[in-house]
């Protein structure tokens, strides 16, 4: 588990921030940002971009990948992840993608989720889950993969 505090802490110590662009967590990845006090020396924004067109839009994801491959896909993850980053003027970028459930959605299984960080650097990873469970526990595993691919970058960085 991530100790949140922790890593604002550690963001704030080296003056960096971060952003995110949220699919099927629908702002629960900020939201948990924000529960620290003084969160906003390092939370930049985030883009909540749960339709299709929107990912497009606001996260700035190629319109042609969105077609060929659908919203739910690892490079689109990254993209929105550098969309978030870029867009809103931040050191590093985070995003999730996905299928929360009950059912299936385009033929992609309910639990199916990629997060991705996009950072300073050049730095980039996508991780791809496949969760059991309820809504809720599907949008928690994917909060909890996003910081936990943030806290290891910032720790390696």
């Amino acid at each position: 588990m991530i100790d949140v505090p922790e890593l604002v802490g550690r963001l704030a110590a080296r003056g960096q921030t971060v952003a995110a662009a949220e699919s099927l967590t629908g702002g629960l990845l900020t939201a948990t940002l924000v529960t620290v006090p003084g969160v906003s020396r390092v939370l930049r924004g985030g883009l909540v971009v749960y339709a299709t067109d929107l990912k497009h839009s606001l996260a700035g994801v190629d319109a042609g990948l969105l077609a060929e491959r659908g919203p739910v896909d690892p490079d689109v993850a990254l993209a929105l992840a550098r969309g978030a980053r870029e867009r809103c003027g931040a050191d590093w970028g985070l995003s999730t993608t996905g299928v929360a459930g009950p059912g299936p959605q385009d033929g992609v299984p309910a639990g199916t989720v990629y997060v991705a960080l996009a950072g300073p650097d050049g730095q980039a990873e996508v991780r791809e889950l496949h969760v059991d469970g309820e809504r809720q526990h599907v949008r928690d595993a994917a909060v909890a993969t996003a910081l936990g691919l943030l806290d290891t970058a910032v720790i390696d960085s």
